[in-house]
């Protein structure tokens, strides 16, 4: 049987938490190791533009400040394993045992989760069958598609309102669907959004079901909070943006959850498990951003290269 290999510190996911700690774990000279299932860069890499991430006063794509960051990490001797899923976490005395899905494993003396969060589908009859096919969680992905069309983009939030805006570059009209009767996005953003005359709010409302003609979505019906008759609206896509579930299920026996499913950490990134580390949007920190990940993971890579000197030395 072949001998393990050891590295320094275990990196799980690619984004911009899981970048800025391979970035601070390289520079101090120690093995660091980034898993990533996809290309790094995270759900950032979906972000048309960020204007609020401080070195940029014009703005930058999502996909450049990610290619940025793993550039930086890399120059430092990050090393990147792309494509590697992690199907396992296991301790292994004071180290962690991390397997992929190909079964190959490493030995790590210390584990970064950064492995952020997904997108929550609606779970209503039509959004399965139509994956793919006009339904989409991603309006930078699929907006060129929908060139000349009209979309409905369903929630709220900051993501929502920023995603309806973009879509308004291909789509004629754009629907927001939200079930208030107020938005809860950013007043700067909102005030954006109601300046866009391609915009029309569907306030009190929620999709009851995603229709569709010949393969492709049609309509949708929506419902009404507030006891009125159903609406059955035309559209040629949906984007739906009602929120994220963490990607937390590889620790979810090894340390503490909240009731969302986010890792608890304290001010420092650690878990209720020694040597083990979560940072970014998989964390129950309540500001979710591109800054405030790549702060939470710097913090978590600092403590973890701690903690691992002050063991390896007691040794």
């Amino acid at each position: 049987m072949p001998e393990i290999e050891t590295i320094d510190l275990a990196i799980v996911g690619g984004g911009p938490a899981g970048l800025t700690a391979a970035l601070y774990g390289a520079r101090a000279r120690a093995k660091t190791v980034v898993f990533e299932s996809n290309l790094p860069g995270g759900q950032i890499v979906t972000t048309d533009h960020v204007e609020n991430y401080p070195g940029f006063p014009d703005g930058i794509s999502g996909t450049e400040l990610g290619d940025l960051m793993h550039q930086q990490a890399e120059k430092f001797g990050a090393e990147f394993r792309t494509f590697a899923s992690i199907a396992r976490i296991e301790p292994d005395g004071s180290d962690f045992l991390v397997t992929n899905t190909e079964d190959e494993t490493v030995r790590a003396h210390a584990v970064i989760l950064a492995t952020g969060a997904v997108p929550t589908k609606l779970g209503v009859p039509g959004e399965a069958e139509f994956t793919g096919r006009g339904v989409s969680w991603c309006a930078t992905c699929d907006g060129a598609f929908f060139r000349d069309k009209t979309v409905a983009v369903i929630g709220g939030g900051d993501a929502a309102v920023e995603e309806a805006m973009f879509l308004t570059k291909f789509a004629s009209k754009v629907y927001i669907v939200h079930r208030r009767d107020q938005l809860r996005a950013t007043k700067c953003i909102q005030e954006k959004c109601f300046a866009n005359d391609k915009i029309e709010m569907k306030w009190s409302r929620t999709v009851a079901e995603i229709i569709g003609t010949d393969g492709r979505v049609s309509a949708v019906r929506l419902a009404s909070t507030k006891g009125e008759p159903d609406e059955v609206l035309p559209v040629d896509g949906v984007f739906v943006f009602v929120g994220v579930a963490p990607k937390s299920s590889l620790v979810k026996d090894l340390c503490e959850l909240d009731d969302a499913g986010y890792v608890k950490v304290d001010r420092n990134g650690l878990t209720s498990y020694p040597g083990l580390y979560a940072a970014g949007d998989v964390t129950d920190s309540q500001l979710k951003q591109v800054i405030t990940a790549a702060g939470d993971g710097a913090v978590a890579a600092f403590e973890a290269l701690k903690w691992i000197d002050e063991r390896l030395c007691s040794i």
